[in-house]
């Protein structure tokens, strides 16, 4: 990220000083460096009036997350998935620590909760790894984790919905069908992908004298104990969630209002009938909608000036007008390209230039491209962090087919994401 962030400062100001040399004076005009400059100023402001405006509406969507979390909505998910999981992950005991982590880390990623997701997977590679014959290198297993992670199903990308809301969207959760089709696609992909990877990137046999994996491993957690529901209930409710595609598709504009009122009295309602203070625990997760608010306004301030100089200095434009006709023939706008190209390697970043594009009055929220740019925020993973960090916490050098069927999943996402915003949107 520092270096694409420096590039991007750097490409912009040699090509508004070039254009500044080779300008003609005119008048009440500003020469381009003086455009440079005010854009900068501009969408630095910018981008803490877009902070403070999302504070309200992440403080409610963490709010009644932290409700469902209290409620137990993850371990009735996590239930839900156990019988799936044991067939992924032939690998793992079904009663494995790895097996209850790994479930947790998904449940939350489908409800959104990306902090609480991060925990929960880097304990499940934790876990991987005391089942890993050869550390340092990857095993099928832990490919597999991270490939579904990195394009986990989403049922609700809150934080997209936020940032739609405070961006002026009169339907900030009509990207719900599209994050569920897009991430649905991906995940299947991931796993077709890293199933048929692992046959060409073989595990390096065991040195001579290593020791065995660790068979001394910390109790289950109460999660990773629980027993499934049956396989028949669970299909109904993977069937369930696939449904609500074709549903949102015939009848999206009129279930659209519905949604974000619908919510609020769902995951109200599951936690008061599940013995939850409602009111003490919403304010909870308020104070931390709030908190990560204001956390994010350093990210916008460094993306969106970036991004204002890119646009003020011209080098957006011209972008734009080489690629934009190649790529809009496949429904990818130019002006979506930055953020396809930036979402797996930066979340913060990805966020900034989604900010950008939907605060822009030439396009904004509920355009296609404003559609478009929200489904690739809500339904791909920031890749490389990711890899990084799960990695990172085992010592993992050798990653093995593991970043290829991510970028693979990744790929599958944005492509999904391209046809079900032309089906909708267009």
């Amino acid at each position: 990220m520092n270096v694409f962030f420096f590039a991007i400062v750097l490409l912009s100001f040699l090509l508004a000083a070039w254009r500044e040399v080779t300008w003609a004076p005119a008048a009440d005009a500003l020469s381009p460096m003086e455009l440079l400059a005010a854009g900068m100023i501009e969408k630095a402001a910018d981008s803490v009036t877009l902070a403070i405006g999302l504070v309200g509406v992440m403080a409610l969507f963490l709010g009644l997350m932290k409700v469902a979390e209290a409620g137990g909505l993850l371990t009735i998910i996590a239930r839900t998935v156990r019988p799936l999981m044991v067939r992924l992950f032939p690998d793992v005991p079904a009663h494995h620590p790895a097996m209850g982590a790994m479930i947790l880390n998904m449940s939350a990623n489908a409800l959104g909760l990306g902090n609480a997701a991060t925990p929960f997977g880097i304990r499940a590679m934790q876990e991987l790894d005391k089942l890993n014959p050869v550390k340092g290198t990857a095993t099928n297993a832990m490919a597999l984790f991270l490939a579904i992670n990195t394009s986990s199903v989403t049922l609700l990308p809150t934080g997209v919905i936020a940032l739609r809301a405070a961006a002026g969207s009169t339907d900030p959760a009509g990207i719900l069908p599209t994050t569920l089709f897009a991430t649905i696609c991906s995940t299947a992909v991931a796993i077709l992908a890293a199933k048929l990877y692992q046959r060409y990137a073989a595990a390096p046999a065991p040195l001579p004298g290593a020791p065995p994996p660790d068979a001394t491993v910390e109790p289950p957690s109460p999660e990773a104990t629980q027993d499934a529901y049956p396989g028949w209930v669970s299909g109904l409710v993977l069937l369930g969630i696939a449904s609500f595609i074709p549903i949102t598709i015939l009848w999206g504009k009129a279930i659209s209002p519905w949604i974000i009122p619908g919510l609020m009295v769902l995951l109200l309602g599951f936690g008061f009938v599940r013995g939850v203070r409602i009111y003490e625990v919403f304010v909870d997760g308020a104070r931390d909608g709030f908190k990560v608010a204001v956390r994010i306004i350093p990210y916008l301030v460094a993306i969106l000036v970036a991004v204002g100089m890119l646009q003020a200095s011209g080098a957006m434009a011209m972008l734009t007008s080489a690629i934009g006709p190649v790529t809009a023939l496949f429904g990818l706008p130019a002006e979506a390209l930055p953020m396809a190209i930036l979402r797996p390697l930066s979340g913060s970043g990805a966020y900034g230039i989604l900010a950008a594009i939907i605060q822009d009055p030439a396009i904004g929220p509920d355009s296609y491209t404003g559609y478009l740019v929200s489904t690739f925020q809500g339904s791909t993973e920031t890749t490389f962090y990711v890899l990084a960090v799960y990695f990172g916490a085992v010592q993992i050098r050798r990653v093995r087919h593991a970043l290829a069927a991510a970028l693979t999943a990744d790929v599958a996402g944005i492509a999904a994401a391209v046809v079900i915003c032309l089906i909708l949107f267009t």
